[in-house]
């Protein structure tokens, strides 16, 4: 088995291992993998010297990537656990229990109904075989939305529930990019440490990698950037007498062009991409765009958050307006009438996009956003663009030498995959939908290496590792 020699691997990943030849000559600790999807626990843990006894899981499809990858044609001697619901004590003895516990009851993707959700009573279920089988340590991985205030409640009283069958419990919020891998994807981890465990409550989450992945490194088939140079410009020029909005990421420079377009009707900023953009209009015909994008959130017009506009609306707003005026942009498919309202915009849903495009990322970006298993319509240009000095120049040059040319990309299973830092021997779903839907739903291995890596080397449960 190739082991890791350096916290800082290769661009894509951890250096590749085969699950499926010799082990490490002594195994350091045991686990058990919950929820185990397609292995991302499984992966980490089993670099660091780790040995699986058991794992669970329902979703067949799952399952059949899970043992293809570590079952088959290897002399495992796993027991598959089944269900957890159904799980009592192991017939065994283990050092560390993970899992990725069903993320929906707690994602704003989700309806928010926390432990109101079957999926979200699992965790019950997670405490029950915590409690009956006393692990010396568990890591288990969930959504951002598990700590929001909303949750605030829930969560509490799940760590409550984790101390009082003798665990000092620790969580923190990881981020994928600052464990080498271009994705924007925070995680809360928890992990608890049996209170009998010499060093238990000395437990500290790792630091941040000293390293900035790019996407070009990850994805096949774009343009390498490792020499593009961003250039400075100054925010009053981005944004002019505007406010710098709010919902800016820390990925997003106030001094910098954004590294992704936006397709979408119903915002607006300096790089968003609209319908009359790409669309052939004149001047007069974006002039009225613009002014239904400007007011429809005005609460005069209606308590909507975008409100269709009527003709008289507009026309006190736009000089001499014609109701022709209004039909060919209705023809041109970039407004539409609501009877008995007014007119709105075609593409009035943000996430929907524009022709089924909602983000473009450029390959010199720092990431992609978070991976999920329903997907999305982000996609990814196969070159970048450079010495544009200002906004106008910048959006001009993408919607001719990469939109109009289709010089960009969806993100395969392959590239998904390669952002969560599955290593290359890894053997995905040979449908592609599927692959697609399992690398989203997986923990980034990465995170659970260093992670479980801090573990090892700052509590002393039993068993030896050489940091």
């Amino acid at each position: 088995m190739k082991t890791l020699t350096k916290d800082v691997y290769s661009p894509s990943q951890i250096e590749s291992i085969d699950p499926c030849k010799s082990k490490l000559d002594k195994i350091g600790f045991t686990f058990v993998d919950l929820f185990a999807g397609i292995g991302g626990f499984r992966i980490a843990l089993e670099e660091l010297g780790g040995k699986c006894l058991g794992y669970s899981e329902i979703d067949k499809a799952a399952i059949e990537v899970y043992e293809k990858n570590f079952i088959n044609n290897s002399n495992s001697a796993d027991i598959r656990l089944g269900d957890i619901r159904n799980i009592d004590k192991f017939p065994f003895q283990v050092d560390v229990v993970v899992g990725g516990v069903p993320c929906q009851p707690w994602s704003v993707a989700g309806k928010l109904k926390g432990f109101d959700d079957p999926r979200g009573e699992l965790w019950f279920d997670t405490l029950r075989v915590v409690r009956i089988n006393q692990p010396k340590i568990f890591i288990f991985e969930n959504v951002k939305g598990l700590i929001e205030p909303i949750n605030k409640k829930h969560f509490e009283h799940l760590v409550r529930s984790f101390q009082s069958i003798g665990y000092f419990v620790k969580w923190q919020l990881l981020n994928s990019y600052d464990f080498g891998l271009p994705q924007n994807r925070e995680r809360v981890f928890i992990v608890g440490i049996r209170k009998d465990l010499e060093n238990a409550q000395e437990f500290s989450f790792p630091e941040p990698l000293e390293i900035k992945p790019k996407l070009y490194s990850f994805i096949d088939g774009v343009k390498d950037c490792s020499n593009f140079n961003k250039s400075k410009i100054e925010p009053q020029i981005l944004y002019g007498d505007k406010k710098i909005p709010r919902s800016r990421n820390r990925f997003q420079k106030d001094d910098e062009l954004n590294d992704f377009f936006v397709f979408c009707d119903t915002r607006d900023g300096h790089t968003t991409i609209h319908s009359w953009d790409i669309i052939r209009t004149s001047e007069r015909e974006k002039l009225i765009c613009y002014t239904i994008l400007k007011n429809r959130r005005k609460k005069k017009y209606g308590s909507k958050d975008g409100n269709p506009l009527s003709f008289e609306d507009l026309a006190e707003l736009i000089p001499d307006l014609k109701q022709e005026e209004l039909d060919k942009l209705i023809r041109k498919n970039i407004l539409r009438y609501v009877k008995n309202q007014g007119y709105e915009f075609v593409n009035s849903k943000n996430s929907a996009g524009i022709n089924g495009i909602y983000r473009i990322f450029l390959p010199h970006s720092d990431i992609i956003p978070t991976l999920t298993a329903t997907g999305n319509k982000d996609y990814i240009a196969k070159i970048s663009i450079e010495g544009c000095e200002n906004p106008e120049e910048y959006k001009d040059k993408f919607i001719k030498e990469i939109y109009q040319t289709k010089i960009f990309k969806p993100i395969s299973a392959k590239d998904a995959g390669k952002l969560q830092g599955f290593p290359d021997w890894f053997i995905m779903a040979k449908n592609e939908s599927s692959a697609k839907k399992q690398f989203g739903n997986a923990v980034p291995v990465p995170v659970v290496y260093h992670l479980m890596k801090s573990l090892l080397t700052q509590v002393d449960f039993g068993q030896k590792y050489d940091s």
